[in-house]
């Protein structure tokens, strides 16, 4: 489905509301606890510096133990847990991280524009021939809105040139993991779209 960095200060709920909202069955929290948090964690070698540690550490394993992200009743009906949101407070707070409003529209680009970046970067390195060949694969397989293209035809909607000066922005306050790759920025500089790639 979607990998997402952590957005400061957004909850789960958050995070997995935007991104339904958008179009996505489920949000990556979501799945997370529907595929069990456990998967390639190993009690042995955890050392509490993830959430995703901390939560298997307190047997918070996602649906199959009633609690990982979310809380669940007998029928696996997610509830937003206090226990999670104060879990999120404290580890941040651990990390010297001040707490601040973050917007829907953040959540979105933060979690949208990376993979438009990333498929970039696969067009560059000629590990996809087409970006179609992209969309195709990420409507196929990790449930991206069919109605909405895939992420290379997203970016041709709302523009190259705005997905670059956005990915700045972040890049800006929050480091090199958003620095627009060279094929993107190459083409919002020329005014052309990914479809326009031969």
């Amino acid at each position: 489905m979607l990998t997402v960095t952590w957005v400061d200060w957004a909850l789960p709920w958050d995070i997995d509301r935007v991104l339904h909202d958008f179009g996505f069955p489920m949000g990556p929290f979501a799945m997370s606890d529907l595929a069990g948090l456990d998967l390639g964690w190993v009690r042995e070698r955890s050392t509490g510096s993830t959430l995703r540690e901390i939560l298997c550490e307190m047997d918070r394993r996602g649906q199959k133990t009633g609690a990982g992200y979310y809380d669940y009743d007998a029928q696996r009906n997610a509830r937003p847990s206090p226990v999670v949101e104060q879990m999120i407070r404290d580890f941040a707070a651990r990390q010297g991280r001040t707490r601040r409003a973050v917007s829907d529209q953040e959540i979105l680009e933060r979690c949208v524009l990376p993979m438009i970046n990333e498929g970039a970067k696969l067009l560059q390195e000629g590990k996809a021939l087409r970006a179609s060949d992209i969309d195709v694969i990420w409507n196929n397989g990790y449930g991206w809105p069919g109605y909405r293209g895939g992420p290379m035809f997203y970016a041709d909607t709302i523009g190259l040139d705005k997905v670059v000066r956005t990915l700045r922005q972040y890049e800006e306050m929050l480091g090199e993991e958003f620095h627009p790759a060279p094929l993107l920025a190459d083409l919002a500089a020329r005014g052309k779209r990914f479809a326009d790639m031969q």
